[in-house]
């Protein structure tokens, strides 16, 4: 191996942006670089498709809530799949949109900040990895405009500010910052109307827990894509909270008793009725 060869390897291995260094060394593996023609189609494709997300801010960090339930045309192709995921240690990642490039996209995230960490010897600011989100979510661009869309709901705690902080994002990568709570996914307008509703400045954890279990409740009631809390099954939303000490994901045991208590109070508000 030449020096300039071997120069050049050292310098790829210290790529801060690990993506960038899959898009020069193994481009056919980032998700953006499928081809629905090479799939032999030029129409959107039947595939499964994962809402609702809500999220929103309580006293100390933030909280972040998905249902359950993927959908594919008028079928539901999951009622377990995951659309919360811890991004880092200090921030979560819900998905919205193309299940499987969603997945793919919150993988690659996931690897991009721990590569940074490595590199830096730090972790990257909350800006920061917002940033590099929409940079992944604008790189999708070409198959969104077929049909693969993916729209995701991205929060964390800011350790330099020290707050719980809220990001949407539009399909060309637009990011936008968005104050209290905010929802995406086809169950949003809904589940954005029990957010202004419940949502208060300064909620302890439990009660955003049970606010975020509410709001998807509220979806599920009038979005068909939107999966509610399954009592039967004994299926509950994945939910994560993020605080200065980290995230953590809420327990089922948590999640059943403020499932349970929405449905109760709904209940004997329809026999009031």
């Amino acid at each position: 191996m030449s020096d300039a060869q071997r120069f050049d390897r050292i310098a790829s291995a210290a790529t801060i942006s690990f993506s960038d260094h899959l898009s020069r060394h193994n481009p056919e593996l980032l998700p953006s670089s499928r081809s629905m023609n090479a799939a032999g189609g030029s129409s959107s494709p039947q595939v499964p498709h994962g809402t609702t997300i809500v999220a929103m801010t309580f006293a100390g960090g933030v909280v972040m809530a998905g249902d359950r339930r993927a959908t594919m045309g008028n079928l539901i192709a999951s009622r377990h799949i995951e659309k919360v995921f811890p991004a880092d240690q200090f921030s979560v990642l819900g998905i919205a949109g193309t299940a499987g490039i969603a997945i793919d996209i919150t993988r690659l995230f996931q690897v991009e900040l721990e590569h940074y960490e490595k590199i830096e010897g730090t972790l990257l600011s909350l800006d920061g990895k917002s940033n590099r989100l929409a940079a992944m979510i604008r790189a999708n661009l070409p198959l969104a405009m077929q049909g693969l869309s993916v729209v995701p709901l991205f929060a964390g705690y800011d350790t330099e500010r020290r707050e719980g902080r809220l990001f949407s994002y539009d399909v060309t990568g637009g990011r936008y910052e968005e104050q209290e709570h905010h929802s995406v996914g086809s169950g949003s307008a809904f589940a954005r109307g029990a957010l202004k509703k419940l949502w208060k400045p300064n909620l302890d954890e439990a009660a955003a827990i049970s606010v975020a279990v509410e709001a998807l409740y509220d979806a599920a009631d009038d979005d068909s894509a939107t999966g509610g809390p399954d009592m039967v099954r004994q299926l509950w939303p994945v939910v994560y909270t993020v605080n200065s000490t980290g995230n953590r994901k809420v327990s089922d045991r948590e999640l059943a008793t403020a499932a349970e208590a929405v449905i109760a109070e709904r209940s004997v508000a329809g026999r009031e009725a």
